[in-house]
């Protein structure tokens, strides 16, 4: 897999590198979930060995990235930009692997693009609204890994997945036995389908894709 490397540099200016790992050489990272923008404005794996995509909206979740990399730990990982998704072989590795990425992850940032405390407490509907409830690929990102800790798009913290049980239970309809690393074969296919029922992707393929380790694919 590939991480991205951070690093404090001279005069405030970090650096970030995409760095390949393989087998056990992998080290701790942490791993991003969000919401999508336009895809042309996410900073993609070209950008990334281009050295460009600054200008890009979506950078400001590399940003967000850095910052808790200089917190916590050097390496990151998106999927935007750390899966090379002109070699089909990479594409299809990383579609396959994405939950055992998640799973092994030492964090999992969620990042809410479109939930702001701005200056006040966030309540229950504001995270309600949040695009990322709404997505398939949110019910692995949230599931599979360690521990979970939410952002809103000012950086702010939100709280962990263990403290806000209750919430992304009224959110997403998922128990806390879920949440707090039951085996997914203890739940019965028709819960499990449950979870993802009205739940959307942005790629017809991804409505099976993000469901395989559900079910033991």
């Amino acid at each position: 897999m590939r991480l991205l490397h951070f690093e404090a540099g001279e005069s405030n200016q970090d650096s970030v590198t995409l760095v390949g790992f393989t087998g056990k050489d992998i080290p701790r990272y942490g791993i991003l979930s969000h919401t999508w923008g336009k895809e042309d404005e996410e900073v993609t794996f070209a950008d990334m060995m281009q050295g460009t995509g600054q200008h890009k909206l979506g950078y400001s979740k590399i940003q967000f990235c850095g910052k808790k990399a200089m917190e916590d730990l050097q390496y990151l990982w998106i999927d935007t930009c750390c899966i090379d998704k002109s070699d089909n072989v990479a594409l299809n590795d990383a579609i396959n692997s994405m939950f055992r990425w998640y799973q092994n992850a030492a964090v999992c940032y969620v990042y809410l693009s479109d939930v702001s405390k701005e200056g006040y407490v966030v309540g229950y509907s504001d995270w309600e609204k949040s695009k990322w409830f709404k997505r398939r690929w949110t019910l692995h990102e949230l599931i599979a890994p360690k521990t979970v800790e939410f952002y809103s798009v000012d950086g702010d913290y939100l709280g962990s997945r263990k403290r806000q049980g209750p919430r992304l239970f009224m959110a997403m309809g998922i128990c806390g036995q879920a949440l707090h690393g039951r085996a997914m074969s203890s739940f019965s296919v028709k819960e499990r389908l449950g979870w993802a029922e009205f739940r959307k992707t942005s790629r017809d393929e991804d409505v099976a894709y993000c469901l395989l380790r559900f079910f033991d694919v």
